[in-house]
């Protein structure tokens, strides 16, 4: 019985070890930028199968902890990963972070950035997944060429 107990302890850190590593490793803003333009690359190359590869939970825009979304000018999600859901609710303009001080409308911040200045940061406060907490977080935007779409992801502080 104590060579089993061992033996499953032993499975469980070869195996749970290394994924619980993983999922503690955050994405770096660099990380972030170049995944954000892979995007953009597929998208301008050809939009469904950049829209589709976005969408897939297990696809190649997810990883760490972090995860590239797409939207349009007018506030409507296009593809999401972990949230599919927010891509049936229509315009999502009056979105508010949880800053309980001063909450602003984050996706209207989303186009500005797009729209301006083609690229940049955005900080509010947001709940990692799991949580209710509001923290900091910061997302990139990145208008797609010159379409009316952009790509974010976001790394909490």
């Amino acid at each position: 019985m104590k060579n089993k107990v061992i033996f499953l302890v032993v499975l469980l850190q070869i195996f749970l070890l290394p994924v619980m590593v993983l999922a503690e490793e955050d994405a770096t803003r660099p990380e972030i930028i170049e995944m954000c333009k892979k995007a953009e690359e597929l998208l301008l190359t050809n939009k469904d199968a950049g829209i589709a590869e976005i969408a897939r939970a297990d696809g190649q825009f997810v990883w760490k902890n972090t995860y590239v979304f797409l939207m349009d000018f007018d506030g409507n999600m296009l593809a999401h990963p972990t949230i599919p859901q927010l891509m049936e609710k229509g315009p999502l303009l009056d979105l508010l972070d949880k800053n309980k001080e001063n909450p602003k409308k984050i996706i209207v911040e989303f186009i500005e950035i797009a729209k301006t200045n083609g690229d940049g940061w955005i900080w509010y406060m947001w709940p990692k997944p799991n949580s209710r907490e509001p923290v900091d977080k910061f997302t990139y935007i990145h208008r797609v060429g010159f379409t009316d779409m952009f790509v974010g992801a976001g790394i909490y502080k």
